[in-house]
């Protein structure tokens, strides 16, 4: 099994800010999504990988472990690449406590595909032992927690689509078939609670379930809070005489008015057009298009000639 270099598969410097890390894995999600390569699997490959590398490092103590145990890791293969033979506790601060998960199959309903270096680290640690399938749920151990039932936490991806117009998932967790409403407006990193539906305490009682939402890049949008924002082009004719251009929604294309005489870059404003705004009902943020000038190509003689009469014109 050989050391992954997430810092090196995310194109960062290991000393890169939590912001750096994001943009730099929105960037190479946005080329690398199975969506946009159909069929492609070195392109999905590459996916899972930055993937495992962003689920490392967007997680101050996961990448504060794996910081440590990098420069170890030789160390590590000596004593037989078997994490159960192996004093972890000098890394974590546990001193045999470890991460806990359990082995149902949820599917793959969560993603999956972590390698078997990932799981060393973070979801074979003491507790689970064996062999079995690596779960999206995991929780820390303590026996207290056992006696009450333990908290379980998975991630789940949705699109920007989903989280503006919101979305359900269903699943089974310990047997019971769970479904989860995701409501519209929701923010990257929010925590949905289901009470109850956790790991069964040996008194009978169950903790919860926590689920962390993942909103996947997308390449036409950019979320600020409740505001998008997004680059349109506008041919050189519209933007000095005026006109209208389409603009693209989460709930369709509208038409937007172009001053004559627009510049480059201009920003505008459509208000109510963007994010719902969580809890709020029928409220919303602004949408901000860019307009970005598109020259003409390929000009033909005559256009040519009608250009340099009007260059000749405006120096003369």
């Amino acid at each position: 099994m050989d050391y992954k270099d997430y810092y090196k598969t995310l194109g960062v410097s290991k000393n890169a800010s939590q912001d750096e890390i994001k943009k730099a894995y929105r960037k190479l999600a946005a080329k690398y999504h199975p969506d946009v390569n159909q069929g492609d699997q070195k392109s999905e490959k590459k996916f899972k990988e930055i993937s495992e590398a962003y689920e490392v490092l967007k997680d101050p103590e996961k990448r504060k472990l794996y910081n440590r145990v990098g420069s170890n890791w030789r160390q590590y293969q000596q004593a037989g690449g078997n994490a159960d033979n192996f004093d972890w506790s000098q890394f974590t601060g546990q001193q045999g406590r470890g991460r806990y998960t359990t082995q149902d199959d949820f599917g793959d309903f969560f993603g999956g595909g972590f390698s078997d270096f990932f799981e060393t680290l973070f979801g074979r640690f003491g507790g689970a032992g064996g062999g079995g399938r690596r779960s999206p749920f995991g929780s820390a151990y303590s026996n207290a927690t056992a006696k009450t039932g333990r908290n379980l936490e998975a991630n789940i991806d949705i699109t920007m689509q989903e989280a503006f117009s919101g979305s359900t998932r269903s699943f089974t967790v310990n047997g019971e078939q769970v479904r989860v409403k995701i409501p519209a407006g929701i923010s990257d990193g929010k925590r949905l609670k289901l009470k109850g539906k956790g790991e069964r305490g040996v008194n009978n009682t169950r903790g919860d379930l926590f689920l962390r939402i993942n909103i996947k890049p997308d390449n036409r949008f950019e979320r600020r809070g409740d505001d998008l924002y997004t680059d349109v082009d506008v041919d050189l004719y519209t933007m000095v005489l005026g006109g209208t251009v389409h603009v693209p929604t989460f709930s369709g294309s509208i038409k937007l008015n172009v001053p004559a005489g627009t510049e480059n870059d201009k920003l505008m404003r459509l208000k109510g057009q963007g994010m719902p705004k969580l809890g709020q009902n029928n409220s919303r943020g602004d949408l901000y298009v860019r307009l970005k000038v598109k020259l003409p190509g390929h000009l033909t003689s005559r256009e040519k000639e009608l250009f340099k009469k009007l260059a000749d014109q405006r120096t003369g």
